[in-house]
């Protein structure tokens, strides 16, 4: 007899997404489990800089937070799990601080699981001089030169230690760096008990994953019609009603706003995927172009035929490295010749700090209002009336980036006219960092599972 559906509703697509989502799906989507998606390659040089702060921080605080929202839910619904990788850069961290919150609400047997082997800063130096190829993906240069700059390295992990997990009891699991999709995968394989090398019902369950993945994006956010998706104010986050045989039905909370439609679940299935028909993920390639998209209710779309192959024996890894300083000035420019006077006041800036001894790295000048967001794409009409200008500047020496940040008020009165003044206060200078992406063998690379009650969690803190 088929088992019923697994309803898997993901509250967030990033880390800063919308704070009600999660609560609102888990009190009223009737989930089995809850999905929390908040990595990016921005956010782990993040977690890196506040762990460099702080040996405990390096995790998504957000989560921890959100927990104590939903202890509640949580005692009063047993069947409800929970699948994160807001773990980030210190999973276990983050899973004691989660344990003393359940703890603290009367949780404490609650088992919580976190699969770690994902970081692999401390492994890159042996493997370079075992002669592994870590070479940048894009642009084919070697490691060597940043190897001492790097702050974190990390390899995207699939759904297999997420299902171990589950399948030894936790409820809530915390993972570092796993692949977006793989933590909608996970849950099914544990659900379902599908074999490793089941392509069509992983791929299913993978192309349901990317789908929702990305939150609002699968229920009218940034939909190419937003003016068509009733109530964006009050938009429903996406669930995937997974079946046994690997398809799935994406809709959301009745009475949410927003709106499930091939529209807009197709504009999801496009996004970030690069080849259609090889969509890479550490558990399985999967073919969209053999996949089929019906509209089974209203804001209900079913999602079947998709197909797979065996994954690659690569696994990418994501590193991040210091890449010196950088500060970003707004200022608002109006009246005739708008653009012309922005971009005469952003080489005005350059130019004054160049006398001053100050040459950067990288910089650069954009007239916000004049086509810059998308040079070559969109232009506007007409001459525009208003300009934002944004300058930018990137290099090793702090001093110069300080400099550059003290420069801004002189040209509201020492440069041409129609500066209306800061767009934001006076910048200051933040870290920057550079992103290195590469493969790496997949034999090289363990993932770790850990079980322990919340409790036991909790206590773990304290020794």
């Amino acid at each position: 007899m088929p088992r019923q559906p697994l309803r898997i509703g993901n509250g967030a697509g990033f880390w800063g997404d919308n704070l009600d989502a999660p609560y609102l799906l888990t009190r009223d989507g009737r989930l089995d489990v809850l999905t929390l998606e908040y990595l990016a390659e921005l956010t782990l040089a993040i977690l890196s800089h506040l762990r460099s702060k702080n040996p405990q921080a390096g995790y998504v605080g957000d989560f921890p937070d959100l927990l104590q929202r939903l202890a509640p839910h949580l005692a009063q619904n047993e069947r409800v799990q929970i699948v994160t990788n807001g773990g980030g850069l210190n999973p276990s961290a983050c899973a004691r601080a989660c344990g003393a919150i359940l703890a603290g609400s009367h949780l404490g047997d609650l088992p919580l699981g976190v699969v770690t082997g994902d970081d692999v800063l401390g492994r890159l130096s042996e493997w370079s001089e075992a002669g592994v190829n870590l070479s940048h993906m894009d642009t084919g240069e070697p490691i060597a030169p940043v190897m001492e700059r790097l702050v974190c390295a990390n390899v995207y992990l699939g759904a297999r230690p997420i299902t171990d997990a589950l399948l030894q009891g936790s409820r809530i699991v915390v993972t570092g760096r796993v692949a977006d999709a793989s933590l909608t995968l996970g849950p099914a394989c544990a659900a379902f008990g599908w074999a490793w090398d089941d392509w069509p019902r992983l791929a299913g369950a993978s192309a349901a994953g990317h789908i929702i993945e990305c939150g609002a994006q699968a229920t009218g956010g940034l939909w190419h019609r937003w003016d068509d998706v009733p109530d964006l104010a009050g938009i429903g986050y996406p669930i995937a009603e997974v079946h046994e045989d690997g398809s799935a039905v994406i809709t959301k909370v009745e009475g949410s706003g927003g709106l499930v439609s091939r529209g807009t679940v197709a504009e999801q299935i496009v996004y970030e995927i690069d080849d259609p028909s090889r969509y890479r993920t550490p558990d399985v390639d999967v073919d969209f172009t053999t996949l089929k998209l019906y509209e089974s209710g209203p804001n209900q779309v079913k999602v079947s035929g998709t197909t797979g192959r065996p994954p690659s024996d690569t696994l990418k890894l994501a590193a991040v490295y210091r890449d010196g300083w950088t500060a970003s000035g707004l200022l608002a420019v109006v009246g005739r010749g708008a653009e012309a006077k922005a971009h005469a006041s952003g080489w005005i800036l350059l130019e004054r700090l160049r006398r001053a001894g100050c040459q950067f790295a990288d910089s650069l000048v954009e007239c916000l209002g004049a086509g810059c967001v998308v040079p070559g794409v969109l232009r506007s009409p007409g001459p525009a009336f208003e300009i934002v200008l944004r300058v930018t500047v990137r290099d090793p020496n702090r001093a110069a980036v300080e400099r550059f940040c003290r420069e801004f008020a002189p040209l509201v009165t020492s440069g041409p006219s129609g500066i209306a003044g800061y767009a934001t206060g006076r910048p200051s200078p933040r870290p920057a960092f550079g992103y290195w992406p590469a493969l790496v063998p997949r034999a090289l690379v363990d993932s770790r599972v850990e079980v322990r009650t919340a409790g036991e969690w909790a206590r773990s803190a304290l020794s």
